[in-house]
């Protein structure tokens, strides 16, 4: 990057009659019309070397846009290995697009002609001037402003018209082909303009409005949605990206979802928190008047380079947040519920995948430590797709009133047993309230992550247990690709435990060996169609009954045992046998 000096004696050197004047270069602009109805403009330079602007140029009469170095050696016609900071071998941007013949040239003049007084004093209410409309060929069509969107060969194909006062209500002028979002950058050419310096991009085109006002350099996009479609390339000579959308947790995340893709250069401008959602520059341009230039001001002096990692401060937080959750407690994680389960675990945390065969009760297992960690009143998501919410409900009745679901449903009742089943009811009624299960094969991570976020501000509670029933169920783009879908979901949810202090409980199915019989030795090459388990899960686990599936329930008790096949800190091998208590859908530790 050149120097402040090296900058400072290029202008001295190739604007006639220049002369310094404290942090600025001013001469008599040699890009305006000098004759008896003309007095030609100043044109200003900042040579501020504190500023993110240094070298900027602009004209007081706006005779034409403002720029950096390499755009006024253009347009002065200097060679450009005179522009300091000049590179033989960078590529200029150009798109493989061919510009049609004809243009909106004589309709934006037929509209810019139709301006009169009150749509002018719509722009004044929010401090732009008509200088300002001018410069940026805005008109009127009779009844709604035209925004007109000159492409990067000077040439304007497609206008946005947008009704004063409900910008709602909007619509699209001119040629088709450029009404798509790879066209909709307001006032694009300015990014070549900008070239080896600094660029807002602001969401709305009367927020880039105001800053155009005070001589900042910018371009816009219609709404925040469209930051994710800019092409990176056009700004890949650009050294500062300011982004300026309005106040609102959706237009954060595009914005930070373009930052991190622009890296250190990008800059996004924070919106104090007491202000109201949707607030924008107009507005705070209307509430600041004559200050409003000091309030941008020091906006961008308070603005960080993006990092796409926490600060020291936060990191400092979050840790002493999860040391003050671990205090008193006996266990690292939740409880399970079974003592020896949670001995050999300390507790469910982190990622925690069971496989098992066909009817070995894996379900069942995960309904039990899930509704009694809702119990306790932590909160649970069920994801499932494997048994419905009903068969779920209906079993964690049978097993906290310890009656079948034919006695349930007949309600063929002792006294003691009516009065057991009221209070389940009522136990399962204190469950519901932590417990959601989700049904929904059009989850995705994001999904996810706002029902995590959801619950746990909606019980107060910081920390979440998820179950997935179960991972070869879980919605994939292309079936055909369904290891490495699963692969990526176990890339989500390692990411989801560790920003939103989550565990999960997720079931898997085991592949068959020969003769299509499952393993009785467990290990963790018996998962099915997913390499990532061993990398991903913090505890793997394989529930093995040691009954036959095939046979009738009545014949033999039904005993499973579990086992840890793979855990980051704890050690493999046997953790306890479990009997499932038919008909009542519970198992008990032995």
């Amino acid at each position: 990057m050149p120097s402040n000096k090296e900058i400072r004696q290029f202008y001295l050197a190739h604007i006639p009659g220049a002369r310094e004047e404290g942090p600025l270069i001013k001469a008599p602009c040699p890009f305006c019309r000098s004759d008896a109805d003309h007095n030609p403009g100043t044109l200003a330079v900042y040579m501020d070397p504190e500023s993110f602007f240094m070298g900027y140029f602009r004209c007081s009469n706006r005779c034409i846009p403002g720029g950096f170095a390499p755009y006024f050696a253009r347009i002065m016609g200097i060679e450009p290995q005179r522009v300091p900071g000049f590179d033989p071998d960078r590529e200029p941007y150009v798109r493989d697009i061919v510009f049609p013949p004809n243009n909106l040239a004589a309709d934006i003049r037929r509209f810019m002609g139709l301006m009169r007084d009150q749509e002018n004093g719509y722009f004044e209410e929010f401090g732009v001037s008509k200088s300002v409309i001018r410069e940026m060929n805005i008109g009127y069509n009779g009844r709604y402003l035209v925004y007109p969107y000159f492409q990067e060969d000077g040439k304007c194909y497609s206008a946005h018209c947008r009704l004063p006062n409900k910008e709602e209500d909007h619509f699209w002028h001119g040629n088709e082909a450029f009404f798509g979002q790879a066209f909709q950058v307001y006032n694009a050419p300015e990014i070549e303009r900008c070239e080896d310096g600094s660029l807002f991009i602001v969401e709305g085109e009367n927020n880039l409005l105001t800053l155009k006002e005070l001589g900042y350099p910018g371009i816009a996009v219609p709404s925040f949605a469209d930051l994710e479609t800019i092409d990176l390339d056009r700004l890949a000579f650009i050294h500062h990206v300011f982004l300026v959308t309005n106040l609102s947790p959706e237009a954060r995340v595009s914005a930070r979802y373009l930052a991190g893709r622009l890296g250190f250069k990008a800059r996004i401008i924070q919106w104090p928190s007491h202000l109201k959602r949707g607030y924008n520059l107009c507005q705070l341009s209307r509430d600041k008047g004559k200050d409003f230039r000091s309030a941008v001001s020091t906006m961008i002096k308070r603005s960080k380079s993006f990092s796409p990692f926490s600060s020291v401060e936060k990191e400092q937080k979050l840790f002493e947040e999860f040391l003050e959750r671990g205090k008193g407690k006996a266990l690292l994680g939740l409880s399970s519920g079974f003592e020896k389960m949670d001995q050999a675990l300390n507790g469910i945390r982190g990622i925690n995948i069971m496989g098992g065969p066909p009817k070995a009760g894996k379900s069942c297992f995960f309904m039990q430590l899930s509704t009694e960690t809702a119990r306790k009143q932590t909160p649970v998501i069920y994801y499932d797709f494997e048994n419905g919410r009903q068969k779920i409900y209906t079993r964690t009745l049978c097993r906290l009133s310890r009656l079948s679901q034919e006695k349930i449903r007949l309600q063929d009742l002792e006294p003691d047993e009516a009065q057991r089943l009221e209070s389940a009811y009522t136990e399962f009624k204190n469950i519901l309230s932590y417990f959601r299960v989700v049904t929904d094969r059009k989850l995705s991570p994001d999904i996810m992550r706002r029902h995590i976020d959801f619950i746990q501000k909606e019980t107060h509670r910081s920390e979440t247990l998820v179950v997935l029933d179960s991972l070869h169920k879980l919605p994939f783009k292309d079936l055909s690709e369904r290891r490495t879908g699963i692969d990526e979901w176990l890339r989500h949810l390692e990411t989801i435990r560790d920003e939103q202090n989550v565990a999960f409980l997720v079931i898997s199915e085991l592949s068959r060996g020969e003769g299509g019989r499952y393993s009785k030795k467990p290990d963790l090459g018996s998962f099915k169609e997913s390499g990532d388990i061993e990398y991903s899960a913090d505890n793997a686990m394989i529930l093995m009954p040691d009954w036959d599936p095939v046979d009738p329930i009545s014949k033999k008790e039904r005993e499973s045992s579990l086992y840890l096949v793979a855990s980051r800190e704890d050690s493999p091998g046997k953790i306890a046998t479990y009997v499932l208590e038919y008909p009542f859908w519970g198992f008990r530790e032995i």
